[in-house]
């Protein structure tokens, strides 16, 4: 009976694979679950385990590259294997020596408890992938069951991995890589202790190190396909390293991301030739003539490259994203600020004492921006196809930029909020996205966001919208400048407020009209209290 093995579903948007290597020989007898290839996509890279057992039959060759659910190799069940080639006397001694070291071993390995595989989880409904942001145990570690072993950083959020088991700790997927949801990230041989795991993992080695001088005592030296050896650090795969034979790049040029140092498909499509260096003058040439202009360069001139995470990938693409998809306008006003910073002078020491938080300027701005909200509600509406959805509540998402990028936490309901509530959430919010524990539900939701460039000494700038909104307030720093007062001139705080909207949903009469009646919410602010 023969059984057709077929390359599985590896994730929703891949649909084909290349066979990066095969780990048996056609005609080799398999196991049940034993990995019998390695198969890349243009994500990472994945192991092909036997369905059954039995005897190998090859169709899909190293290097080719098929769609998802083609035949890639057939099982025959019951099947006898082909026959091992002869070898030296030596080597038949040695080989009749093996079994005998093996079997203590094999028993002593048998001893251990189950083997726990775990898979990265599902941690949130668009999310694919994640990258490990950090192992907190390391490999060959004793771990306890619930106890967090890594942290797992999304496009959105960072997550703890709780160990699903007690025993020690074999990692499979390394720090910084990044894999898809369901995917295997590390392994806990429950019930072991350091040694037993040591003693099996270099068991599975000797295993692995035979095998290798197996397949060079059999074969001609002169035979070096992708078959017949091992990858190591910075060997590329066979599609990646035709793509490198095709650019005309050296291998040793490339940095490799996958497992061990390999050097991916991925890797080898964003790789670049380095430009050829100009040969060394002589001496003579190089200094310049008595009179002449020529300078020497001084100072080192090094560089580097950093593999973009997750979080910056995904605000890069939804930010070109937005700038397609929409008619992205920007309205710009200028606001006073002296009432406001008069009041927090008068008050900021009774304010603190009684609501336990400091007022900042972030709680007037949220709460003129809901008032305002609620008169113009098309700048609180966003466009979903052919429909417009308004909302009656407002939910202000604050820009914070954390150490591993910009997130924009959400304050729900803000416009039932007073301004100590507004005040003690935007601190709760900032200190969580800062120490990388916001939550996917704490970052979506908002209908309207407001970004602060002025802590950074902006002047005036244009946010961009964050998608699905439809409209942004950049606020800017705050400058002592000359202004007319009731024919005066005076030296007043002024701060330029930005405004970008969506002209696709909002007018350019409701973008300007919400903008001058924040300024004239924060311009008087006994209007946020009275209402009016």
């Amino acid at each position: 009976m023969s059984l057709e093995v077929k390359v599985p579903a590896v994730g929703e948007s891949i649909t084909e694979v290349t066979i990066a290597q095969w780990l048996k020989k056609d005609g080799d007898r398999v196991e049940m679950d034993e990995v019998i290839a390695e198969l890349e996509s243009d994500k990472a890279t994945f192991e092909l385990p036997a369905e059954g057992a039995g005897i190998l039959r090859i169709i899909a060759k190293e290097g080719e590259t098929i769609d998802v659910g083609a035949t890639i190799c057939r099982i025959e069940e019951n099947g006898a294997g082909s026959p091992a080639p002869a070898a030296p006397a030596a080597e038949k001694a040695s080989s009749a020596a093996a079994p005998q070291q093996a079997a203590p071993a094999a028993a002593q390995g048998g001893s251990s408890g189950e083997t726990v595989e775990m898979v990265v989880p599902t941690v949130g409904e668009s999310i694919t992938e994640v990258t490990i942001a950090s192992w907190l145990k390391k490999d060959g570690d004793h771990v306890e069951m619930d106890e967090v072993i890594a942290e797992l950083e999304s496009d959105k959020a960072t997550f703890e991995l709780p160990a699903e088991a007690s025993g020690t700790l074999q990692i499979v997927a390394q720090q910084g890589d990044t894999i898809e949801i369901g995917a295997t990230i590390c392994k806990i041989i429950a019930g072991a202790g350091p040694a037993e795991a040591n003693a099996q993992a270099a068991a599975k080695q000797d295993a692995a190190t035979q095998q290798v001088a197996s397949k060079s005592a059999t074969q001609p030296a002169a035979a070096t396909g992708y078959g017949n050896q091992t990858y190591a650090s910075g060997t590329p795969s066979p599609a990646a390293g035709k793509i490198l034979a095709e650019k005309g790049i050296n291998a040793a040029d490339v940095q490799g991301t996958g497992r061990d140092g390999r050097i991916t498909k991925e890797d080898a499509q964003s790789a670049q030739a380095r430009p050829a260096q100009p040969a060394a003058k002589p001496a003579a040439e190089t200094r310049p003539a008595a009179g002449g202009n020529a300078q020497a360069v001084a100072g080192e001139r090094n560089q580097r490259r950093e593999k973009m995470s997750s979080l910056r990938k995904t605000v890069a693409r939804r930010l070109v994203q937005v700038k397609n998809d929409t008619a992205m306008l920007t309205t710009f006003n200028e606001v006073d600020m002296k009432p406001i910073m008069d009041i927090r002078s008068k008050y900021k020491e009774q304010f603190k004492e009684k609501h336990e938080v400091g007022l900042g300027f972030m709680s007037f701005f949220t709460k003129a921006c809901t008032v305002a909200l609620q008169e113009w509600p098309a700048v609180n509406a966003q466009i979903d196809g052919n429909d417009m959805i308004f909302n009656d509540f407002c939910d202000i998402s604050i820009a914070v930029s954390s150490p591993k990028g910009l997130v924009v936490p959400v304050i729900r309901n803000a416009e039932s909020l007073t301004l100590d509530g507004i005040e003690k959430e935007v601190v709760r919010l900032a200190k969580k996205a800062r120490d990388g524990k916001l939550s996917i539900e704490e970052m979506t939701g908002g209908t309207f966001t407001i970004t602060n460039g002025g802590v950074f000494g902006s002047m005036m700038s244009t946010p961009i919208i964050n998608a699905p909104q439809s409209a942004i307030l950049g606020m800017h720093n705050i400058v002592q400048r000359p202004v007319a007062v009731n024919g005066q001139v005076e030296i007043r705080p002024m701060m330029y407020l930005a405004l970008s909207y969506d002209h696709r949903i909002i007018d350019g009469r409701e973008s300007v009209s919400f903008l001058v009646r924040v300024k004239e919410l924060l311009e008087d602010p006994m209007r946020l209290l009275l209402g009016v």
